[in-house]
């Protein structure tokens, strides 16, 4: 198994402006070395990267699944891939109404429903379509992970050179900063605040100060450019990357499935390291 690990930073509709970043790096003797960031302004972009024969274990930042509750409900397929499939088939107008509609008829203060992992993970419902989409970026990832023939432990069979996990950069990232905010898309938000909070950030991650024990390297320039990208989304590529390769260790000690837990539930998914 290659030591290859990457973090990807998604967004449903990528462009020059706000692309989707993708950390690319190394796991070595609880190292993690950032070899280099890239950016893909179109999901066809990030496609094709996806389907080059490379072995690596990746982490991305987009829901993999639906709550059961949800999907049941609605009398859709509970086989994880007929699902995805019916899923991916829905335009995203016809998505938001049937989400909304779910929604209005139930009690204020539950109108969502979750999947087992948002508790642990702190994470956004995957049926939410605004603040963040999240709902959109399962409808445009997951078609792209399947289209390229990876492997998704404990959903779907494939290549197992290349490895995807959901991941959460949020649930490492609160680990260190608590409720301080570290980014915004918001020009008048990226503030002298945000900008310390990410330098805590990255120097805590440098340290190996979170649960997952791995100390991130990073050249001076790659640094700077960490600290420099106020949106955050560079960052955030990182903190999936970390993620990755957490999961690689707990592979490369003879756990199962990436260290993904045993009573998963395989319609829903779960985020790696929650």
């Amino acid at each position: 198994m290659s030591d290859v690990v990457i973090g990807c930073d998604f967004t449903s509709s990528p462009n020059r402006r706000k692309p989707i970043v993708l950390a690319l790096g190394c796991l070595s003797s609880g190292r993690v070395q950032l070899s280099k960031l890239e950016r893909f302004a179109s999901l066809t972009a990030l496609g094709d990267w996806l389907q080059q024969p490379q072995a690596w274990v990746g982490a991305f930042d987009l829901p993999f699944g639906l709550p059961r509750e949800l999907v049941e409900h609605l009398g859709w397929p509970t086989p994880w891939r007929a699902c995805m499939q019916h899923y991916a088939s829905l335009p995203r107008a016809q998505i938001r109404a049937t989400f909304k509609a779910f929604c209005d008829a139930r009690p204020v203060g539950g109108k969502f429903a979750h999947r087992a992992t948002d508790a642990p993970a702190g994470s956004s419902p995957s049926m939410k379509w605004v603040n963040p989409p999240v709902a959109y970026m399962l409808h445009a990832g997951v078609p792209l992970l399947l289209q390229a023939g990876v492997h998704l432990p404990g959903l779907h069979d494939g290549d197992k050179q290349r490895i995807a996990l959901e991941a959460y950069p949020g649930l490492l990232a609160r680990e260190i900063l608590a409720k301080r905010s570290y980014k915004s898309d918001d020009r008048a938000k990226q503030t002298a605040e945000r900008l310390i909070a990410r330098k805590d950030l990255i120097t805590a991650l440098e340290n190996g100060a979170t649960r997952l024990k791995l100390r991130l390297k990073l050249s001076h320039a790659q640094r700077d450019t960490l600290v420099d990208d106020a949106s955050g989304d560079s960052l955030d590529a990182v903190l999936c990357m970390l993620q990755a390769a957490w999961a690689l260790q707990q592979h490369q000690s003879g756990k199962p499935r990436y260290g993904l837990p045993d009573n998963m539930d395989s319609l829903e998914g779960w985020i790696i390291t929650a």
